[in-house]
């Protein structure tokens, strides 16, 4: 559920490397011109004009389609140096865009990373297609939580990419430390605070307030969800992207902000006074994962991109670019150590219980979406 800009980011590596490893919510930020440079997309036309064809390696051509500065440095120039290919990729904002782009004849794209239930409407409209593992031998390196989960349940469709959490950066210089959703309605803190401008998650908040599953489908609970966001609206500064959010938090213009965990972990480590926190009772953990649509151009060469991803040192260096976690087991032991001294980017057992995997909830998507058409109106 990655939402992510062409932002420039400091590596954890060159921020410890200047400004010394500190406490999580307490590091300083001394050093915002040192700066890494932008990764992203190196082509505009992946989708129309991909691909060369052909077997994989040596003069193949993947298209990946992909979110924003979501792919470290090393990740594409090591993949085309190994086997002798060239990668253009395109971007997109959310999973939305990328459905509607495969449904609407968008092909030619190898590889796409769409989110946990996307994965599951993808299989079910036909967009996507069965993987080979056979040619993703690196799969053994997936950890078992991040195997055969609900979405894909035999894993045969995907494989997982980056994980995350979804919770609140704030200020705690200001709050003090906070543990729970509450603060997000509270009126003391009226137009200090923001939401991510998705259904999903943003619906996910005010039910796992009342108590009840993100993937609710009872529309006596959809509806007390949809009364509790329609009686913060007014305390909100707005619905925005996550990486809309973070910034304001930075700045001071708000006070707490609903962001994906890379976004504010990366914020907090940048920032003194603030922190990100996994809320209570319950919060999403979401993963991305790797898919071949249907009318890829290059199938052979998007199984060796995979499996690629999924090797120790590029899996590691993905991670310690993005500060989302890694579902990949032999990557652990390269990944900065600092960072997996987070509790926020590693989470105790007792935190990781409590979270839950947004599913794809069938019809019940409409009543959604309907829902939250109507809060953002009211």
């Amino acid at each position: 559920m990655h939402r992510n800009t062409d932002a420039k980011r400091i590596t954890r590596r060159r921020f410890l490397k200047v400004a010394g490893a500190g406490a999580f919510a307490g590091s300083t930020l001394s050093i915002l011109a040192a700066c890494q440079p932008d990764t992203t997309a190196q082509s505009g036309n992946g989708g129309e004009e991909g691909g060369n064809g052909g077997d994989g390696g040596g003069n193949g051509r993947l298209n990946f389609y992909n979110w924003s500065d979501y792919v470290a440095e090393s990740t594409i120039p090591g993949f085309e140096e190994e086997t002798g290919a060239t990668v253009t990729q395109d971007t997109y904002a959310s999973n939305e865009e990328l459905l509607a782009k495969l449904q609407a004849g968008g092909t030619g794209y190898d590889v796409i990373v769409p989110s946990d239930y996307m994965v599951a409407i993808m299989a079910k409209s036909d967009v996507i297609q069965e993987l080979d593992f056979e040619k993703i031998p690196n799969f053994e390196n997936v950890g078992e939580n991040f195997r055969g989960l609900s979405y894909d349940p035999e894993n045969r469709f995907s494989v997982p990419y980056q994980w995350g959490t979804t919770g609140i950066l704030y200020n705690q210089a200001e709050l003090g430390e906070i543990n729970s959703w509450d603060l997000m309605f509270d009126e003391q803190y009226s137009v200090q605070i923001a939401m991510i401008d998705d259904v999903r998650e943003t619906l996910g908040v005010a039910l796992y307030r009342l108590g009840y599953s993100v993937n609710a489908t009872d529309p006596g609970q959809l509806e007390e969800a949809k009364q509790m966001l329609i009686e913060q609206k007014p305390l909100l500064r707005g619905y925005f992207d996550s990486t809309e959010i973070s910034p304001q938090v930075a700045n001071g213009d708000i006070l707490l902000g609903h962001v994906f965990s890379g976004e504010g972990i990366l914020t907090a480590l940048e920032n003194e006074g603030l922190a990100y926190v996994i809320p209570s009772p319950a919060a999403t953990r979401w993963t991305d994962n790797m898919c071949i649509p249907n009318g890829a151009r290059n199938p052979e060469l998007a199984h060796e991109f995979i499996n690629y991803i999924l090797a120790e040192e590029p899996g590691a260096e993905l991670t310690n670019y993005t500060y989302y976690g890694t579902p990949n087991e032999a990557a652990l032991p390269l990944i900065d150590e600092e960072l997996q001294e987070i509790p926020e980017w590693n989470p105790p057992d007792e935190v990781f219980e409590r979270l839950e995997v947004i599913e794809d909830v069938g019809e019940a998507t409409r009543d959604y979406e309907r829902i939250f058409t109507e809060v953002k109106s009211s």
